[in-house]
């Protein structure tokens, strides 16, 4: 096990605003900013990806808290440099990047969805390319005092497969979905997220 301290580190600071920093507020009216033009822009499809990014990094964030509460470690934990920690697992800064990092990635897309980039699906490239490049920047994360992988067997290989394939490459492929599949798929995942949240982070207190 690698730095087992870390889940005290983080658990010490959990949703604790001793550490808050003024930044976050303009992060986070940044993060409106953005969104409220791509809806004046009417960019549904993309404002629908990055949506779906973001419901999913919930979900996985969400996963890894109810990991470390049964196995007394999560997968991934932030000890130190965050201003805010969410979860175990998540800084608000990380957080407001993953809330338009599906929207940044839609603007990479080709219109037409069925053009060919090295042989793939060209939804499936960008997905499965981003995918490698945020599991290469956590390589570098893991080297600092901020981010941690606990558990010996969860590294970049695995993080890649299990989390950053799952966020891209359906981010990717819901920016072609009809309205209506695309209301259904990011509002039922942010439903279950919330439901999740209330019950194991409110009620039971688990994450």
């Amino acid at each position: 096990m690698n730095h087992p301290e870390a889940t005290d580190q983080a658990l010490s600071i959990l949703r604790n605003g001793t550490n808050f920093q003024w930044y976050v507020i303009f992060m986070l009216i940044l993060v409106i900013y953005i969104y409220f033009g791509e809806y004046n822009k009417k960019n549904y499809k993309n404002i629908a990806s990055g949506l779906m990014l973001y419901a999913i990094h919930w979900f996985c964030e969400i996963i890894n808290g109810l990991i470390q509460h049964f196995s007394g470690h999560a997968l991934w934990t932030v000890p130190s440099g965050t201003s805010y920690l969410l979860l175990i697992g998540v800084g608000i800064e990380l957080s407001l990047m993953f809330s338009i990092a599906g929207l940044a990635q839609s603007k990479m897309l080709p219109e037409d969805p069925n053009q060919k980039i090295f042989g793939m699906p060209n939804r499936l490239a960008f997905g499965i390319g981003n995918a490698a490049l945020a599991s290469i920047i956590e390589i570098f994360l893991v080297t600092t005092p901020i981010f941690v992988w606990v558990w010996e067997w969860w590294n970049a290989f695995t993080v890649f497969i299990f989390v950053y394939i799952p966020f891209f490459v359906i981010a990717a492929y819901a920016y072609d979905w009809e309205p209506k599949k695309q209301k259904i798929a990011v509002g039922g995942l942010f439903a279950i997220d919330v439901l999740m949240l209330i019950i194991f982070a409110g009620i039971l207190q688990w994450i």
